[in-house]
C-alpha cells in the first residue's frame, strides 16, 4: 500500500515567498490573502490524502466495466466525486458569475498536482470537464453559458473533448466528422471519435462533449474545423435534462495505465449538436482547451513523480541492505538502511530536485497565464502570453518526460520489490507513461517550440524567459552567497541563447535542422529554465535563514538540493548543446528501406 502526503510547506513556500503575487492586480487575488490560500490547500489536501489515494490502487485493479453501452468506474470513485462537488472543488477557479468561486489558477494547479498524485485516474474525470467549461466560456454565445455553464462548475454535469479520429491524432485537418445544418439552428453530428477520455461513465448526470467537426462547406484541412457543443442528454430551457442523444459509448480501451479512467470509442449517430461561435475556427476554439490541458498534464507528470518519490524515499530508510562505504551508520543493526548508498541518494536526489524546481516553474507559468487572460493592462497581458506560449510546450513536454523517468528511479530504489505490483509503485511508472503521449506527442511540442515560439511574435516569446532570467542574474550578482547559483544559471542563459542562434540560423537552410534539434533543445531550454527556478528558490532561501524567517531546517534542505542541481544536472546542458551541433546529417543517414 502507497502513502501520499500532500508537499504543503513547499507549496507555502512558493506562494509566499517565490511567486510574485503581492501587489499583483489581478481580480482573483483581491482580498486573497496568503492565510486563505493556505486553508484551501490544506482542506484540499486532506480530501486527496484521505478520499483520493486510498482509491487508487483498487480502482486500478478493478479498473472501468462496459456493459450495454454503459460505463462502470471502480468502487467509491462515484461517491468521492459527489464528496468533491458538495465541496465545491469543481469551481475553485471558475467564474463567480456561473457559481464558481474565482480563485487564483495557482491553487487550481497545486490542487491539479495533488488530485494526480493522490489518484491520477481520477482526476481526469474533473480534469476534463474544466477545459470544457474553458472553452466554452472564451467562445460560446450567452445563451449557451447560462445553459450549460452553471451545472458543469457545480460538477453535476461533466465536459469532454472529442478530436482524435482512427485515421488521425495530431494531424485534425484529416477529421471526417460531420455536421448537416438543420432548419432550427443545431446541427446533425455524425462521424466516430476514439481515445476520448471521461467520453462515457457513471459519476455525473450529464456529459457535455466538445467536438470537432467538419459542415458540408468546409475547406480542407484544419481551416475547415468546427466547434459543436453534444451533450449525452438534450438540455430544456431551463436546464432539466430531455431526451437522449444521438451519441453512444461503442467500448473502452484497454490501457497500460490510467485503468480506472474510462478511455472510450464515441459514436455520433445524427447526434444533436450546436456551434460553437463561428464556423470553420473550432480548432482555434478547442486550442482554448488544449493549452489548458498540456500545462496539466504537465502537472500530471510533476505529480506522479512526487508520489513515486516520496514512497521511494520512505522504502529507502526503511529497508535494510549492506553497509556504508565509509563505515556502518547503524552498527545495532544487521545492515544499514540502503538511503546511505550514493547511487541511491543520486537517484532520490535528481527527483527531489525535478520536482521542486519544476513546482516552482509550473506555479509561475499559472500566474502568467492568469495575468494573460485577466490583469488590466495590456502590456501586462502581452508579456505574460509570450511566457505562457514558450513554456507550455516544454512544460507539457519536460515535466512528462522526466515525471516518467521519476517514477522509473522510484521503481529502481524499491528493487525487485518494486516490480511487485502488491507494492504499489510500478503503477505510477504506468499511470504515468500515457502522459508523454495525449495532448499532442512530446516530439510534436519539441516541433513546436523550435518550429513557432522561436519566432513568434518577432522574438518576443523567447526573450519572455531571457528578459525574466537575467533580471534575476542582474539583481543577485552582487551577492556572495549567491555566486554558486548566479554563474551557473548565467553560464547556461549564455549557452542557450548561442544554441538557439544556430538552430535559427541552420533552420534557413534545412528545415530537417530543426526536426533533429528540437527535442534536444527543448530539454536544454528546460534545464536552463530550472536554473533560474533553482537559483531563485535558493536566494530566498538563504534571506530566510539570514532574517530567521521561516523552517531552517526546510531552507537549508532548498539550498543544498539547489546546490545539486546546478552540479549534477545542470551540466547536461553541454552534451545537449554539442548533439544539437551534430544536425541532421547523423540522424537522417539510413534509407528507410534499412530499419
Amino acid at each position: 500500500m502507497t502513502r501520499y502526503t500532500p508537499p504543503i510547506e513547499d507549496f507555502n513556500f512558493l506562494l509566499r515567498r517565490f511567486l510574485p503575487l503581492e501587489g499583483c492586480d489581478l481580480p482573483s487575488l483581491q482580498a486573497l490573502d496568503a492565510e486563505t490560500m493556505e486553508a484551501v490547500l490544506e482542506e484540499g489536501a486532506r480530501f486527496c490524502e484521505t478520499v483520493l489515494h486510498p482509491l487508487n490502487g483498487p480502482g486500478d485493479l478493478e479498473g472501468c466495466r462496459f456493459a450495454d453501452g454503459q460505463v462502470s468506474t471502480p468502487a467509491g470513485f462515484r461517491e468521492a466525486y459527489q464528496t468533491y462537488c458538495e465541496a465545491g472543488w469543481p469551481g475553485l477557479t471558475s467564474s463567480p458569475d456561473y457559481g464558481g468561486q474565482g480563485l487564483p489558477y495557482v491553487l487550481g494547479l497545486a490542487m491539479a498536482e495533488m488530485i494526480t498524485a493522490s489518484n491520477t485516474s481520477w482526476g481526469m474525470y474533473p480534469a476534463l470537464s474544466h477545459g470544457a467549461w474553458e472553452a466554452l466560456n472564451r467562445h460560446g454565445s450567452q445563451e449557451q453559458k447560462d445553459l450549460y455553464l452553471p451545472k458543469m462548475i457545480s460538477g453535476e454535469w461533466t465536459g469532454t473533448m472529442n478530436l482524435t479520429e482512427s485515421h488521425c491524432g495530431t494531424d485534425l485537418g484529416l477529421i471526417r466528422t460531420r455536421a448537416e445544418p438543420v432548419d432550427d439552428g443545431s446541427y446533425r453530428i455524425s462521424g466516430t471519435k476514439i481515445w476520448i477520455s471521461a467520453g462515457e461513465h457513471d459519476m455525473a448526470d450529464n456529459i457535455i462533449h466538445m467536438v470537432l467537426a467538419r459542415l458540408p462547406d468546409a475547406p480542407e484541412g484544419t481551416r475547415g474545423i468546427s466547434l459543436f457543443i453534444v451533450p449525452k442528454f438534450l438540455v430544456n430551457e431551463d436546464s432539466s435534462l430531455g431526451d437522449r442523444n444521438g451519441v453512444r459509448c461503442g467500448g473502452i480501451d484497454h490501457k497500460m495505465g490510467i485503468k480506472a479512467s474510462a478511455t472510450c470509442e464515441m459514436i455520433y449517430d445524427n447526434a444533436t449538436g450546436y456551434l460553437v461561435g463561428e464556423a470553420h475556427r473550432g480548432l482555434a476554439y478547442m486550442f482554448t482547451m488544449m493549452n489548458a490541458a498540456r500545462l496539466e498534464t504537465g502537472i500530471q507528470g510533476l505529480g506522479l513523480a512526487s508520489v513515486a518519490y516520496q514512497n521511494a524515499a520512505e522504502f529507502a530508510r526503511e529497508r535494510l541492505q549492506g553497509r556504508s562505504l565509509d563505515g556502518a551508520k547503524q552498527p545495532d543493526k544487521p545492515a544499514d538502511p540502503i538511503i546511505v548508498h550514493p547511487d541511491v541518494r543520486r537517484m532520490l536526489m535528481t527527483s527531489r530536485a525535478f520536482i521542486e524546481g519544476a513546482r516552482a516553474i509550473g506555479l509561475y507559468t499559472a500566474l502568467q497565464l492568469e495575468t494573460q487572460l485577466s490583469h488590466p493592462d495590456e502590456a501586462a497581458r502581452e508579456k505574460a502570453g509570450h511566457w505562457v506560449a514558450l513554456m507550455t510546450p516544454i512544460i507539457k513536454a519536460w515535466f512528462t518526460d522526466m515525471g516518467f523517468e521519476v517514477t522509473s528511479l522510484g521503481v529502481q530504489v524499491h528493487g525487485g520489490a518494486g516490480y511487485i505490483v502488491d507494492t504499489g509503485v510500478e503503477q505510477f511508472m504506468r499511470d504515468a507513461r500515457i502522459t508523454r503521449i495525449y495532448e499532442g506527442t512530446n516530439g510534436i511540442q519539441a516541433l513546436d517550440l523550435v518550429g513557432r515560439k522561436l519566432v513568434a511574435d518577432s522574438g518576443k516569446t523567447i526573450q519572455s524567459f531571457f528578459e525574466t532570467a537575467g533580471a534575476l542574474v542582474a539583481e543577485a550578482s552582487g551577492e556572495e552567497a549567491m555566486n554558486e547559483f548566479i554563474e551557473p544559471l548565467s553560464q547556461a542563459l549564455e549557452r542557450l541563447k548561442n544554441t538557439t542562434a544556430w538552430v535559427y540560423q541552420q533552420m534557413a537552410s534545412n528545415p530537417l535542422e530543426a526536426g533533429a534539434a528540437s527535442v534536444d533543445y527543448l530539454n536544454q531550454f528546460a534545464l536552463t529554465a530550472m536554473a533560474w527556478s533553482w537559483a531563485g528558490q535558493a536566494r530566498i532561501a538563504l534571506s530566510g535563514i539570514e532574517d530567521g524567517t521561516g523552517n531552517e531546517r526546510f531552507l537549508r534542505t532548498k539550498l543544498d538540493t539547489a546546490r545539486f542541481f546546478m552540479q549534477r544536472m545542470l551540466p547536461d546542458t553541454v552534451s545537449l548543446d554539442q548533439k544539437i551541433r551534430a544536425g541532421a546529417a547523423p540522424i537522417m543517414a539510413l534509407d528507410a528501406e534499412t530499419f
